[in-house]
């Protein structure tokens, strides 16, 4: 009974909309074909391929450069002791608090050609053009690079607290050098922590939209998307969102594939490793001197935006810095209903789909972690897919299915309704709660809720005296982490709103767009701000348990 109502809402809200779409991408007006297909794959128009390798380029790239960065800064802190540490321990994680899509303009104004550092530099050195702008594929690298390697850093720094020194020990005492070392032993106990990071980065370079758009690549596969759903071409929206989740899908089962050629279990029984004390009195200036460059990096997009948001709308033009500046955008967020509109929308919507994941995810995982039954790895699969798939997919194969009445949406249209948005949300982001409560219920021990059952109290009372209480830092991390995605959440929104659900990440593009970058920046604040604050939170819950948000 518990089992039956997650499959169908799986079968409902994830199966049943991507068989819709993939269905879509073959039938048209019920009939069989193959012409949306010849069409992506013409030689003689390549837009869509030039979209596809476009955006595989991109998404590897990000992958490789993210890694390089997020790495080698993971290993640096955790292994090494030098002035600086504390504080780039935690600026480090001071991208995360950047919305995806707040995060893409931070950059253009500060390095696009109009941007307040080439103009600077302009102005200094009396120089006739810029010397610098930030665009195309290498701009869209550097904002990828700059807001995904934090997912790297986050599993790599946790990956090398557990790492055994007595490994590298032997290593060394059978001759191996320094590099010979890094190379063979410690970089292959990180590839699970590192296929991990590769993945997310992957999907969310994939789904990557403003960042293209803003740096002048007008051919990716979310663009192109994106201009067949505008275009009412729904037909060839489904092609390509079948080839993208095809792409994405099989990217996953390569890392899959690759991280399985070997075990990476860890049998030794050696301590944690201990950081290095950096002795040399050159190389402590040096830590110095970068430390402060890398505090620089980090918070000048923060702070440009922060900057930005107190100043007159339509004022900032050919000046370095904005000429004008008022507390009326915040004035406005709270008393204005037309300016708090799209915040409140943000809010309700974030809160029903994170309610609706608490729900499910909880349900899910108990299933999966306290139930034997036929189908558990299906179950765990179908949760993760959508994970899997770019924001873009998901919202066009819920376009598909909810376009006309159905069974799963109680035989109204949704598309065009206030629901579509927190339904996508909600299978967004469907494996944080699920797996944050699993790793919690995973370190509980069962026969705490047998004795209770033991003792004559009913499933129903033990699950919510007893399970509920032991798994609700998990609950509650997974339920903060979806509520801040939600907020923040912007390539699956730009398809699916209307003019009375425009969420808060849909505000800010029309605002920018308009050249209202007060009021769009005093957006961006409080979208930071509140990822601050739930990202405080989530760390004071989970504390020092290792795992809980996988």
């Amino acid at each position: 009974m518990l089992v039956l109502p997650l499959f169908l809402i799986l079968l409902g809200y994830v199966i049943y909309p991507f068989y819709h779409i993939f269905l879509e991408s073959f039938y048209v007006k019920e009939q069989f074909t193959l012409a949306g297909y010849n069409k992506f794959f013409d030689l003689a128009h390549p837009a869509n391929l030039e979209a596809l390798w476009t955006s595989v380029y991109i998404s590897v790239s990000s992958v490789v450069l993210s890694g390089i960065v997020g790495v080698s800064l993971a290993l640096l802190l955790e292994r090494y002791n030098f002035p600086g540490r504390s504080i780039l321990t935690v600026l480090a994680m001071v991208p995360l608090a950047l919305p995806p899509l707040i995060g893409v303009y931070s950059f253009s104004f500060l390095f696009a050609e109009s941007g307040i550092i080439p103009r600077t530099l302009k102005l200094w050195f009396h120089l006739q053009e810029v010397p610098f702008a930030l665009k195309g594929i290498w701009g869209v690298l550097m904002v990828h690079t700059f807001t995904m390697y934090p997912y790297f850093y986050m599993t790599v720094s946790a990956a090398a607290k557990g790492l055994d020194p007595s490994l590298e020990e032997a290593a060394s005492s059978l001759g191996a050098g320094r590099l010979y070392v890094w190379r063979r032993v410690i970089l292959p106990m990180l590839t699970p922590a590192m296929i991990a990071s590769s993945l997310l980065v992957f999907m969310v370079s994939m789904a990557s939209y403003t960042a293209p758009l803003i740096f002048g690549i007008q051919r990716t596969m979310t663009m192109q998307i994106y201009l067949s759903r505008t275009n009412g071409n729904l037909d060839m929206a489904a092609v390509q969102s079948t080839i993208l989740s095809a792409v994405s899908i099989l990217f996953l089962l390569i890392m899959k594939w690759y991280q399985s050629r070997r075990s990476y279990q860890n049998l030794s029984k050696g301590v944690g490793v201990h950081r290095t004390e950096v002795s040399s009195a050159f190389a402590k200036y040096a830590a110095i001197v970068l430390s402060v460059l890398m505090i620089i990096i980090l918070m000048l997009p923060l702070l440009v935006i922060i900057l930005l948001s107190f100043g007159v709308d339509n004022a900032w033009t050919v000046q370095i810095l904005p000429p004008k500046y008022t507390l009326s955008h915040y004035t406005d967020l709270f008393t204005n209903s037309k300016t708090w509109r799209p915040i409140g929308n943000s809010l309700k919507m974030s809160a029903i789909a994170t309610t609706g994941l608490i729900i499910f995810g909880v349900a899910a995982a108990y299933a999966s972690v306290r139930l034997k039954f036929r189908g558990r790895f299906l179950l765990d699969l179908l949760i993760m897919l959508p994970w899997a798939l770019p924001g873009t997919v998901v919202a066009v194969s819920l376009i598909s299915a909810f376009s006309l009445p159905s069974l799963f949406s109680f035989n109204q249209v949704l598309i065009g309704t206030f629901w579509i948005i927190p339904l996508a949300y909600f299978v967004r982001d469907l494996p944080l709660v699920f797996r944050s409560t699993s790793a919690m219920l995973m370190q509980t021990d069962p026969s705490v809720e047998e004795a209770a059952r033991n003792l004559g109290a009913s499933w129903w009372y033990s699950f919510r005296r007893v399970v509920f209480p032991m798994a609700f830092n998990g609950v509650l991390a997974g339920a903060l982490l979806a509520f801040v995605q939600g907020i923040g959440e912007f390539v699956a929104s730009i398809l699916l709103y209307n003019s009375q659900t425009t969420p808060l990440s849909v505000a800010i593009y029309q605002r920018i767009y308009a050249s209202e970058f007060g009021t769009a920046c005093a957006y961006g604040v409080l979208q930071m701000v509140t990822i601050i604050i739930v990202l405080f939170i989530s760390q004071k819950i989970t504390g020092s348990q290792t795992g809980t948000i996988v």
